[in-house]
Formats: C-alpha cells, sequence, structure tokens
C-alpha cells in the first residue's frame, strides 16, 4: 500500500472552509457572493487545477535544475471546460507552459514537459481518468 495525505476542513460558517495542508499551512475555500459567500477564499474546481500546474511546474523546475537549462521565465496556463449537467467537472483541459529566455534549449525543454506529462505528474495522471487533457508547449525566445 502507498503512502497516503490526510487533510482536515473546517466549517467557518457561512460558505467558508478552512483546510489544512501536510506543508503546516492552511488555506480558506469560500463561495463567490452569487453562492451566498463572500468570495474570501479560493474556489475547489479552481483548486484543482492550481494542483495541477503545481504538480507539473514542480517536476519541471526540478528538472530544469537537473539539466542545467537557462530559462528566464516560465508560466503555465491552465483552461478548463466544465460540463452543463450536474455535478459539474471538468471534461476538456489545456495545459499550456510558457518559456521565457534568450538561450532556450526547445529540446530539452520539451523533454522536461513531455517526463512530468507522461511519467512524474501523479495529478496529471488523475486528471486523464476524467479529462481530455490537451499539452501545449510555447517557447519566447527574448
Amino acid at each position: 500500500m502507498g503512502a497516503t495525505n490526510q487533510i482536515t476542513t473546517k466549517w467557518l460558517g457561512k460558505m467558508a472552509f478552512e483546510s489544512n495542508n501536510p506543508s503546516g499551512l492552511n488555506l480558506t475555500i469560500d463561495a463567490g457572493p452569487e453562492d451566498g459567500g463572500e468570495g474570501r477564499g479560493f474556489r475547489p474546481k479552481a483548486l484543482m487545477l492550481s494542483g495541477l500546474a503545481g504538480c507539473s511546474g514542480l517536476d519541471i523546475a526540478m528538472l530544469i535544475g537537473k539539466m542545467k537549462l537557462d530559462v528566464r521565465d516560465f508560466k503555465i496556463d491552465i483552461t478548463a471546460n466544465l460540463t452543463d449537467e450536474h455535478p459539474k467537472y471538468y471534461d476538456k483541459v489545456t495545459v499550456a507552459f510558457h518559456f521565457h529566455g534568450d538561450k532556450l534549449d526547445e529540446k530539452k525543454l520539451k523533454r522536461a514537459v513531455d517526463l512530468s506529462v507522461d511519467k512524474y505528474c501523479g495529478v496529471m495522471e488523475m486528471f486523464r481518468r476524467f479529462a481530455e487533457v490537451k499539452i501545449e508547449t510555447n517557447f519566447h525566445h527574448e
């Protein structure tokens, strides 16, 4: 049996919750005013996208270091389509990686993205279980 993660999420009243994390940091989850909340926290479905970007981003940052690649800046944009019917879930997700720099090794950066997407990122694998995931890799030579 593999490792287990455990979190506790406590209701703060109205539509707000506080959730802990193995890092020791807490985050607040809240609905927007249109759903009876005060908009003072993260939205659960959007948090899933942050988890996906963060998971893959950590892989790639590690690989950039190991491969000694020269990258000035790096960001991940995710666009996700929600189904119309309840329960609403992401059925199509596009993950766009953007690398900026004046000495980008496109071949090695593409390899880093592929390793994350196909081998290392567990959150990516979870998403593939319920969504069509499309990957885009963009190089901005500056």
